[in-house]
């Protein structure tokens, strides 16, 4: 195995470890549209980097910030649930996206480009990764309850907007991770599809998170092999493999 392919596969499976975990918490919540939305109001930041010589996962970053930004005082003010902010802002930032990207780049922006990635991108992955790790352990008992019920959370005083702002801002982090691997187009599917595929396969929550980080390496390692070996474009086949251990796990729905 070579130094590249090696480097791509350790860089993928870490994305796909902290995809898996976030996705648990998105399913739940009833949030699988957020995050392929999300992944595209990415693109806009994109082109805009682009155009002014940045680094392009910046622009992402910035995009996907002010996005997430909008939504969660949206979603303050009006009570409108996070799947229909989102599609506002989704429907309009992948118009602006499409006609802002040059062309040569723009493949490139929705479908990713792993053979890009460096050890200074590892490095950046593996830091980003650990403390969506960290931030979600800490969190997580009261964003599950808030997720069952909102009321309770607030009588018992938990900051329930807080808690939602950063967890919509992890997400945020781990669809900019995932975009050099997968692409625009398709990091939703990297976050959501795992996290189905271990909630078909689980009977309790810990069961449950722990089968969607590992379906999430899963996806990625194995869609970079079968890409390398093929000779076909990485992103697509680490969403297909995502959904083929999907398949896999209705066989052994609880």
């Amino acid at each position: 195995m070579d130094n590249s392919l090696l480097l791509q596969l350790i860089t993928g499976s870490i994305i796909g470890l902290g995809a898996g975990y976030v996705g648990s918490f998105m399913v739940l919540r009833r949030m699988s549209l957020v995050g392929d939305a999300l992944s595209h109001v990415a693109l806009p930041g994109i082109a805009l980097a682009l155009l002014f010589n940045l680094n392009p996962f910046f622009g992402a970053f910035v995009a996907l910030f002010f996005a997430i930004f909008g939504i969660w005082i949206l979603e303050k003010k009006t009570e409108l649930p996070s799947e229909t902010l989102v599609g506002v802002f989704f429907t309009s930032s992948l118009a602006l996206g499409l006609l802002l990207t040059p062309e040569p780049e723009l493949l490139e922006a929705l479908f990713g480009d792993i053979t890009q990635i460096t050890k200074l991108d590892l490095a950046i992955t593996f830091i980003a990764v650990t403390t969506i790790f960290l931030i979600m352990r800490k969190i997580s008992n009261n964003l599950m309850l808030s997720i069952i019920s909102k009321e309770l959370a607030q009588a018992l005083k938990i900051p329930v907007n807080k808690i939602n702002f950063i967890f919509l801002f992890l997400v945020a982090v781990v669809v900019v991770l995932g975009l050099k691997i997968v692409g625009t187009l398709l990091m939703g599917a990297l976050v959501i599809i795992p996290a189905a595929a271990a909630k078909n396969a689980s009977v309790n929550l810990s069961q449950y998170t722990r089968l969607a980080i590992l379906f999430g390496a899963l996806s990625a390692v194995g869609g970079l092999l079968l890409a390398r070996y093929s000779g076909i474009t990485p992103g697509p086949t680490i969403v297909l493999t995502a959904g083929v251990i999907f398949l896999g796990t209705l066989v052994f729905k609880k």
